[in-house]
């Protein structure tokens, strides 16, 4: 697997190596001590998440609190998104900052992004199933988020503003500089 570093600590850019032949194809998604002797970091993936979303379906930018904070890795199985992690680390020189990238089902490109991150995608495609691996548990008391527009993060998304389909909940979610962590 080929690694690659992001301008925000801990957040990696992850590209399988892929076999493919007349039948067809195969590539690792996951390798927990691979990773781990990376990260030097101890891995514990608890919940795999399966969404499936129309084209301009924008979901996020969510985080969970504390100790319920979830380190993920990502990657969409159908279909390609606009994917965004935004470092919400109070004490990190990226604080506020973001990654932005594609990721889609045939280059089979992955992110990892480390707990005390925001994340969000936009669907560029109809049907695109994105799955996230999740090394801690979901819980709805400790879910929060931030604006998709926020413009101190000075997210370019792919699409219209016209074309966003958002939750109710997503777009009323509060900026950045009034986020509780």
């Amino acid at each position: 697997m080929e690694i690659t570093k992001t301008h925000i600590d801990g957040v990696l850019i992850l590209k399988p190596k892929i076999y493919e032949d007349s039948r067809g194809g195969f590539f690792e998604s996951f390798n927990k001590q691979k990773l781990e002797d990376i990260l030097r970091i101890d891995l514990n993936f608890v919940q795999d998440n399966h969404s499936v979303s129309r084209k301009g379906v924008l979901r996020g930018l969510h985080y969970q609190l504390g100790q319920m904070a979830q380190a993920k890795i990502v990657r969409v199985v159908s279909g390609s998104v606009q994917d965004v992690v935004v470092d919400i680390r109070p004490k990190s020189p990226t604080y506020g900052q973001h990654v932005s990238m594609e990721l889609n089902a045939l280059e089979r490109n992955m992110i990892f992004l480390p707990r005390g991150m925001a994340h969000g995608f936009l669907a560029l495609e109809e049907n695109t199933e994105f799955l996230y691996k999740c090394d801690n548990y979901y819980d709805p008391d400790s879910e929060r988020g931030i604006r998709y527009d926020d413009p101190s993060i000075g997210i370019s998304w792919q699409l219209s503003a016209e074309e966003l389909i958002l939750s109710e909940k997503d777009r009323s979610l509060p900026f950045l500089n009034s986020i509780s962590l």
